[in-house]
């Protein structure tokens, strides 16, 4: 395997590339019936204004990121304006390359030919559980977050997504914005008091099994720096109770949505141990 100096980051450029970004997309989401998205639109997307880059080890494609141009819809129905955006949808690394920064770096090389299309607003969507997402979406790209999406994609088949609704976050990534331009030199550090935070929903841990359970939060109002927790390790917490891993979902679900209606932004994203647990929670700021 290569060091991480050697891998080269292109654009797909013919129908083969584009099919071993299919083979791909098969081992990093395994599972039966899962949904590829084909060569031949991989390629019309290239084609027309998409960005479809590759992380290439000598001639292996190792991972690689796709989107397209979208508009941002804003406005109601009779005064609806649109402003054209790149729609980031997928990102994938196989799994012997990860830790890696393959798909750190995948990022920062679409931003770099969206930027060169004139755009600066970049958007996607992720699981809001998944902690590993979380840090490298909020913390090392700097996104924000203010759109949640209940079970996006309805009914998932695999092995990452299956049995639970699909819940996503839309993050906006303002490529252009000095958050998002630090970041790419200088990850910033999360904060490390929590004291100067509210939890809202602060777990409670299961003392045969060693689970987080959700708890209902304690404020009837909303406090100036509020955290949501989520599970440090959700994939884990699914394999072993799916009933609880359901818990979070629908809790977590209800808290994010109420505070997106009420102006709040994700802005960071903190993992700590505390009491020999380690746990994870979204930071959010009332925007003005």
């Amino acid at each position: 395997m290569s060091s991480i100096s050697d891998i080269v980051i292109r654009p797909l450029q013919d129908i083969d590339e584009c099919r071993a970004a299919e083979n791909l997309q098969g081992a990093v989401w395994p599972g039966d019936d899962i949904l590829i998205v084909p060569a031949h639109v991989l390629l019309t997307a290239a084609h027309n204004g998409g960005v479809v880059l590759g992380a290439w080890d000598d001639e292996e494609l190792v991972g690689f990121v796709f989107g397209f141009l979208g508009a941002q819809q804003d406005g109601d129905e009779e005064h609806l304006s649109a402003a054209l955006k790149h729609c980031s949808h997928m990102l994938a690394v196989l799994p012997t390359y990860r830790n890696r920064h393959i798909g750190l770096n995948l990022k920062w090389a679409q931003r770099q030919a969206v930027l060169a299309q004139g755009l600066d607003h970049v958007t996607w969507t992720y699981d809001p559980l998944e902690a590993r997402n979380a840090h490298l979406n909020i913390n090392r790209l700097g996104a924000v977050c203010r759109t949640y999406l209940p079970n996006l994609y309805g009914a998932m088949q695999d092995v990452l997504n299956k049995g639970l609704p699909s819940d996503r976050f839309q993050v906006d990534w303002w490529i252009a914005s000095s958050r998002v331009g630090e970041r790419q030199t200088t990850t910033p550090s999360p904060p490390t008091d929590l004291n100067e935070f509210s939890i809202l929903n602060p777990s409670l841990p299961d003392p045969e099994r060693g689970l987080p359970l959700p708890a209902e939060s304690d404020y009837p109002s909303i406090p100036p720096r509020p955290l949501v927790e989520i599970p440090a390790d959700f994939q884990g917490l699914k394999r072993a109770d799916s009933a609880l891993a359901l818990a979070w979902r629908l809790q977590t679900r209800e808290l994010f949505a109420s505070l997106f209606r009420q102006g709040y932004q994700v802005e960071t994203f903190i993992r700590r141990t505390i009491e020999g647990r380690t746990r994870a929670f979204y930071g959010l700021r009332q925007l003005p």
